[in-house]
C-alpha cells in the first residue's frame, strides 16, 4: 500500500495539466439580498477554501473537470452546500439563510487550524463520526486519522481506552470541548472513560498534528483534539441507537431536541448507558452519561448553557498480561511461574486464563469516579467584522478506586503492629481506596475581528484554576491494629492556577500568500505537598511562565493546490508526580517543543468513468519535532528513593505523513494514510536495580528510538455503495514494532501488527412519525489477528544475572457490534 500511494502521488500530479475550468460565484443573505463579505466557500472533502471579497464574490480558478461540492458557512447562517458539476466555467448563486449564532462558534474557532495557519490538521466531520460510533470510547473514532494509535485496557474499545498521535501519549495531547480544556490540570491525561458515549452529542472533532494551535489548556506536546459539540437543530426531533455485540456489550441512548422555538430558543438533550463484560476476564464496565443544553438565540447575541456528565464503573485491568501468555508458550509461562515464585490461587488464575488473563481477582477491584461539566457560552456580533465570545465553566470530579493489598506494611498506612498470644504481627491483608475529588473551573474568551476576506485576528485568554484533594482510607484490614472505620492514611491538597493570552492574526499578502502569526504567554502556579531536602513532607510552591510564539505562511498554487508551512515552540511543565515525589534539588526541568511543519494539499480531477466523475485529494507534509530536556523514564532513583521521569537533552521527531483519497462519485472511496517516522533520543542512560548489591547499574547508549514510537503506521479503508442506503467499507491498520522502552533492546518490544474491520450500514427512508431506521453491523479484527497494542516492562539484577519481564494488553480476537437506530 505504502508503494502505491507513493506511486500514486507520482502519476496523477502531472494530470492537473488536463481541461481545467473556473468556478466562480456569489455569496448573499436569502432575506436581503445584501452580500456576506468573509464567507467561507470550501470544496467539500478538501482543505481547499477562500473567503468571499466585498461584493460577496469567490472563484476557484483552473479546476479539472468534474462534480464538485461546494460547502458555504458564514456566522450567522444556515451552511449550505451547492453541487456542481463542471464541464465548462461556471457561475453560481449561493443564498443562505439567516440563523442563530452558535454561542461556542468564535471560541472553537479560536483553538482550530483552518487553511491559512499553515498548521497539519485532520477533520472528521459528523457523517464520519456517527458512521464509526457504536458505542466504543472517543479514540477508537479517531483511529483513522494519520499517525493515531489506539489501545484499549479491557481489549474490546470499552472502559479505559488510550490513544497515541505520532508516538505521544494523552499526557501530551490538548484536547478541548468547545474551547473548554479538558485534561487534568495535574496529571496532563484525559480519561475518556469519563465520557463515554460523547460522541453521540459531537458535531465534528479536528485533530492538530504537532504544536498546532493549543491556544488553551495544556502544552500540545504531540497533536490537540479539539471537540465541537452539536449545534442547534431547526426541527424538533427524538432519536435512538441501540447496539449488542461480543463480550455482552451494550449500548443504549435516547436523544431529543425541540428545534428553534420561535426562531430564538432550543433545548437538546441525551442519555446514555454502556454495559461490557470486557474481552480480558473480569475488566468490565458500567457507564452512564447525559448531555443537555439550552440556548438564546437572538441576531446579534446568543447565550447558551452546556452541561454532561460521566459515571463509570471499571472492573481493573491495569496490570496486564505476561509475555508469556500473550506471545509465549507453556514452557515460557513455567520459567515465569517459578523465576517469581508464584503459588496457589495466583498460579491456578495464570494456567487457566489464557491471553484474557486478569491479575486482579477481588470482587470489587474496581474504579469508580464521576464528572460533571457545566460551560455557560456568551457571543454577541457587535460589527459585521467583530464578534465577542466568553465562556464560564466548572467541572466536579469525583470518585476513587479500590484495591485489594495482600500481606500489605502495616507501618505503610501509618498503623503500628499488632500483637496477638504475644506474637509481633507486622503485615496484614488490607483493602484501600484511593480518592481524588477536584473542583476545576475558570473562563475563556476570545475577539475575533474580521473586516474582510483578507485579514483575520483575534485576541484571547482563560484563567483556570484546579483544585485537587488526594486521599487514601483503609476501609478493611484482616488485622486492623488501631485503625479507625475509613481509616486516612494520606490526605493532602494540591491548588493549580493557569493564565493565558495570546493575539493571532492571519494576513492576504496577495490572492495566493498568507502569513499567520500567534503569540501566547502562559503563566502557572502549581502549590502541592511534596518533599524537602530532608525527605519530610511540606507545601511547595513552583511558577512557571511560557511564551509560546507561532508563524506560518500558506501558498495557493492554485484554488485546489496548496502549499504550506509553520514553525512553532510550546513549553510545558511536568506532571504530578515528577513535583510530589522529588525534592526542589531534583525536580525536573519543564520541557520544551520546537516544531516545524511544511506541506501541500490539493485536489485533482483524473477522469470520467461510468458517467461519474474520478477525483483524488492528496495531502503530504513533512514534520520536524525538537525537543529540549523531554521527560521520559530512566530507571533512575531520585534522592527521596522515587522512580520519577528524568529531563533528556536532545530528543526529536520527525517524518513524512501522506493521506489520499480516491473518489467515484458517491459509489466509491478509497482513502489511505501512511506516516513513517523516526523517533530518537541522543546520550540516553538506562538505570536497573541491582538487588545483588544494593546499587543500581547503569547501560549508557548513545541514540535510540523513543518508546512507543512505531516507524510505520497506515490506515485504508475502501467504502462501496451497494444499493440504494446500503454501505459497506473495509479498513485495514498496520501499525509496525514498537519498543517498550527506550533502550532499542529487540527483547522488549510491541510487534507489528495488521487488523481488519468491516462495517456495513443500511439506512430505510420513512414519511411517517419514524424518518429513518438505520441498521449497522461492525466486525472487529476480521482475520482474528493475536496482538497487543501496548504494554510495559521492567528488569533487575539478581542472582548474577539480569531478568526483564514484559506485560501487555492484549486486544480482542474477532468480534461484533449491532447496531439499529431510529430517528423521529
Amino acid at each position: 500500500m505504502k508503494n502505491f500511494l507513493l506511486a500514486l502521488a507520482v502519476f496523477v500530479l502531472p494530470l492537473q495539466l488536463l481541461a481545467q475550468y473556473k468556478l466562480s460565484g456569489r455569496v448573499s443573505d436569502v432575506v436581503t439580498g445584501k452580500a456576506l463579505v468573509g464567507a467561507n466557500v470550501v470544496l467539500e472533502s478538501t482543505s481547499t477554501g477562500v473567503s468571499t471579497e466585498q461584493n460577496g464574490a469567490f472563484q476557484f480558478q483552473s479546476l479539472p473537470a468534474g462534480s464538485y461540492t461546494l460547502k458555504v458557512s458564514y456566522l450567522g447562517f444556515e451552511q449550505k452546500k451547492v453541487n456542481v458539476n463542471l464541464q465548462q466555467d461556471e457561475y453560481v448563486q449561493v443564498a443562505l439563510r439567516p440563523q442563530a449564532l452558535q454561542a461556542s462558534e468564535v471560541v472553537v474557532q479560536a483553538t482550530r487550524a483552518d487553511e491559512r495557519t499553515g498548521t497539519t490538521f485532520t477533520n472528521v466531520s459528523k457523517e464520519e463520526i456517527e458512521d464509526r460510533n457504536f458505542g466504543q470510547d472517543l479514540p477508537y473514532l479517531l483511529e483513522q486519522v494519520p499517525s493515531v494509535v489506539v489501545n484499549s485496557d479491557a481489549g474490546a474499545g470499552v472502559g479505559y481506552t488510550g490513544i497515541r498521535i505520532r508516538g505521544s501519549d494523552i499526557t501530551r495531547i490538548n484536547v478541548t470541548v468547545n474551547g473548554i480544556p479538558i485534561n487534568d490540570s495535574e496529571s496532563h491525561g484525559t480519561f475518556f472513560v469519563n465520557m463515554p458515549d460523547f460522541a453521540s452529542s459531537v458535531q465534528d472533532i479536528q485533530v492538530q498534528r504537532g504544536v498546532g494551535t493549543s491556544t488553551n489548556g495544556a502544552g500540545a506536546f504531540g497533536a490537540s483534539i479539539n471537540i465541537q459539540t452539536q449545534q442547534v437543530r431547526r426541527e424538533a426531533y427524538a432519536e435512538t441507537d441501540h447496539s449488542y455485540g461480543s463480550f455482552d456489550t451494550w449500548k443504549n441512548n435516547v436523544r431529543f431536541g425541540t428545534g428553534l422555538i420561535n426562531g430564538k430558543f432550543a433545548f437538546d438533550g441525551r442519555l446514555s448507558r454502556i454495559t461490557s463484560d470486557g474481552y480480558i476476564d473480569r475488566a468490565s464496565s458500567d457507564l452512564k452519561s447525559l448531555y443537555f443544553s439550552g440556548g438564546y438565540f437572538g441576531e446579534r447575541t446568543s447565550v447558551k448553557f452546556i452541561t454532561f456528565s460521566g459515571q463509570e464503573k471499571t472492573y481493573q485491568a491495569w496490570y496486564g498480561t505476561p509475555e508469556a501468555l500473550v506471545y509465549g508458550n507453556a514452557a515460557d509461562l513455567q520459567d515465569y511461574i517459578d523465576r517469581n515464585w508464584i503459588e496457589g490461587a495466583d498460579k491456578e488464575n495464570l494456567l487457566t486464563s489464557g491471553r484474557r488473563y486478569n491479575y486482579y481477582t477481588y470482587d470489587n477491584e474496581t474504579d469508580n469516579y464521576q464528572q460533571d461539566h457545566y460551560q455557560l457560552h456568551l457571543s454577541h456580533d457587535f460589527l459585521p467584522g467583530l464578534t465577542f465570545s466568553g465562556a464560564l465553566h466548572y467541572t466536579y470530579g469525583r470518585g476513587y478506586y479500590e484495591q485489594f493489598k495482600a500481606d500489605d506494611k502495616l507501618s505503610r498506612y501509618g498503623l503500628p503492629n499488632v500483637v496477638i498470644g504475644g506474637v509481633e504481627i507486622k503485615r496484614s491483608d488490607i483493602i484501600r481506596r484511593r480518592w481524588l475529588d477536584n473542583d476545576f473551573y475558570g473562563a475563556t474568551y476570545a475577539l475575533q475581528y474580521r473586516p474582510g476576506s483578507r485579514f483575520n485576528a483575534t485576541l484571547g485568554g482563560a484563567w483556570n484554576r484546579y483544585d485537587g484533594r488526594h486521599f487514601g482510607e483503609v476501609i478493611w484490614a484482616r488485622f486492623a491494629s488501631t485503625s479507625d472505620i475509613r481509616e486516612k492514611y494520606y490526605d493532602n491538597d494540591a491548588v493549580k492556577t493557569d493564565f493565558n493570552v495570546f493575539a493571532k492574526a492571519s494576513y492576504g499578502l496577495t490572492d495566493k500568500l498568507s502569513v499567520f502569526g500567534d503569540i501566547q504567554v502562559r503563566k502557572i502556579n502549581y502549590a502541592f505537598e511534596g518533599f524537602d531536602n530532608d525527605l519530610e513532607n511540606m507545601e511547595q510552591d513552583v511558577d512557571y511562565n511560557f511564551f509560546n510564539p507561532k508563524a506560518g505562511v500558506t501558498y495557493q498554487l492554485q484554488p485546489e493546490h496548496q502549499l504550506y508551512a509553520s514553525y512553532a515552540i510550546g513549553n510545558r511543565e511536568p506532571v504530578r508526580k515528577d513535583f510530589t515525589e522529588s525534592t526542589p534539588n531534583s525536580r525536573p526541568k519543564h520541557e520544551t517543543l520546537r516544531n516545524v511543519e511544511a506541506g501541500y494539499r490539493g485536489l485533482i480531477g483524473l477522469a470520467e468513468l461510468a458517467g461519474r466523475s474520478l477525483t483524488a485529494d492528496l495531502e503530504i507534509n513533512y514534520f520536524y519535532m525538537d525537543y529540549k530536556n523531554q521527560l521520559v523514564v530512566t530507571g533512575q532513583i531520585n534522592d527521596v528513593g522515587a522512580y520519577t521521569r528524568t529531563n533528556i537533552d536532545d530528543s526529536y521527531r520527525q517524518g513524512i505523513e501522506l493521506a489520499g483519497a480516491l473518489r467515484l462519485g458517491t459509489v466509491a472511496t478509497l482513502s489511505s494514510n501512511i506516516a513513517y517516522s523516526q523517533n530518537k533520543i541522543e546520550n540516553f542512560n538506562e538505570f536497573i536495580d541491582d538487588y545483588d548489591t544494593g546499587e543500581q547499574a547503569v547501560n549508557k547508549y548513545n541514540e535510540t528510538t523513543i518508546a512507543f514510537s512505531p516507524d510505520f503506521v497506515s490506515t485504508s479503508q475502501l467504502e462501496v455503495g451497494l444499493m440504494k442506503g446500503l454501505k459497506a467499507a473495509f479498513i485495514y491498520k498496520t501499525v509496525s514494532k514498537q519498543y517498550l522502552d527506550n533502550t532499542e533492546n529487540e527483547s522488549r518490544i510491541i510487534p507489528a501488527y495488521q487488523v481488519g474491520d468491516l462495517r456495513l450500514s443500511y439506512n430505510i427512508g420513512f414519511k411517517n412519525i419514524l424518518k429513518e431506521l438505520e441498521l449497522g453491523l461492525l466486525v472487529n479484527n476480521v482475520f482474528s489477528e493475536k496482538y497487543a497494542a501496548n504494554g510495559y516492562t521492567f528488569s533487575y539484577i539478581a542472582g548474577g544475572g539480569q531478568v526483564t519481564e514484559n506485560f501487555y494488553y492484549p486486544q480482542a480476537l474477532r468480534s461484533y457490534l449491532l447496531s439499529v437506530g431510529l430517528k423521529f
